[in-house]
């Protein structure tokens, strides 16, 4: 059964290019995240003033709120190329040093996931930012030598979903930091209206709030969730969505009224039915649904902590009332009781 989620899963190229198509080119095209926008218009505005590459910027949140389109847009407006890589696959100081003595002048390079870069690229790093500069090692032991190899001046644009995870000497050197918040539904339903008009689609303001109630607070996963209606819709012959078409593709993905979907359901239920409520250790709530702890723990159980689903103690997981509620499941006694929170 396919998931509509944030997940490392394969995607298709086809995919990939209606996903850029409906990025938006320059913050006023940006929906949402105002107090961010407003700060960024501000620092390219006074970079452009002075003729001078922007501050570095860190940008941190869930999956999906907007930290890559963001990179784009400061590449965009400033006039300048980007250049995408990723922290996983900075491994080694020698990897950085390539990437960052090939960037030309003013250059934006964009590092997602820059927690996961390597200690010793990060160390390189910090000089880099700094003072635009790297020191390249020759040779081991007692006759190792440092050379000095100066670097074209160039923004960093770092995104992250883990921020705690970044050393501090790494993040006091970005000169911007902005934190993504998760979207309103009277926002996603603007996501929608403009990606509707993209891809062609007619979607009237009940189901545009619909699909917004199902698309977890998150942009990219309201684009999703439109495609697959769109789908629908090009499947049975339709030019425009209704509630009922909504309903009826997104039932067929597993989606429900709240946006869970199958793997959400099953993590619910494990630990309503089989482990009474918990607490239940990430591990064994894993094995329990098929899944890798690190997906439970980065996919599932932000949206369930966050809607009051699931609570998180030093015993444990745990499943609050409302979930309960949603499968229909009479309350019971936990081993962890509610009034012990």
């Amino acid at each position: 059964m396919a998931d509509v989620r944030e997940a490392e899963e394969p995607v298709d190229e086809s995919e990939l290019a209606i996903e850029g198509a409906l990025r938006p080119m320059s913050l006023a095209e940006f929906v949402g995240q105002q107090k961010v926008r407003g700060q960024m218009q501000l620092l390219l505005d006074a970079a452009r003033i002075q003729q001078r590459p922007a501050d570095h910027i860190l940008l941190s949140g869930p999956p999906g709120l907007g930290k890559t389109t963001l990179a784009m847009i400061v590449a965009y407006e400033s006039g300048r190329p980007l250049r995408l890589s990723s922290g996983p696959a900075i491994q080694h100081a020698g990897d950085l040093a390539a990437l960052l003595s090939s960037l030309t002048p003013g250059e934006v390079l964009f590092i997602d996931e820059v927690h996961r870069m390597a200690r010793s690229a990060e160390e390189m790093l910090y000089l880099a930012m700094e003072d635009f500069r790297i020191d390249i090692m020759v040779g081991k032991g007692a006759g190792a030598t440092s050379i000095p190899l100066d670097l074209s001046p160039f923004t960093l644009v770092g995104a992250t979903t883990r921020s705690g995870l970044l050393p501090n000497p790494l993040r006091d050197r970005f000169g911007f930091t902005a934190h993504l918040e998760y979207y309103e539904p009277e926002e996603l339903e603007r996501v929608i209206e403009r990606s509707a008009v993209m891809l062609g689609v007619s979607v009237p303001p009940a189901a545009r709030a619909e699909i917004a109630r199902r698309s977890r607070g998150t942009p990219r996963i309201a684009n999703r969730l439109l495609r697959r209606v769109r789908d629908y819709l090009v499947v049975h012959g339709r030019t425009g969505a209704d509630i009922a078409a909504v309903d009826a593709a997104l039932d067929l993905y597993d989606v429900d009224r709240i946006g869970l979907d199958r793997l959400d359901r099953a993590v619910l239920d494990a630990l309503v039915r089989r482990f009474r409520g918990g607490p239940v250790g990430l591990s064994t709530l894993a094995v329990a649904v098929g899944e890798e702890p690190d997906t439970i723990e980065s996919v599932v159980e932000p949206y369930l902590v966050r809607i009051g689903f699931m609570g998180r103690t030093p015993r444990g997981r745990i499943a609050m009332p409302e979930a309960y509620a949603h499968l229909g499941v009479p309350a019971a006694d936990s081993v962890l009781g509610f009034d012990d929170l």
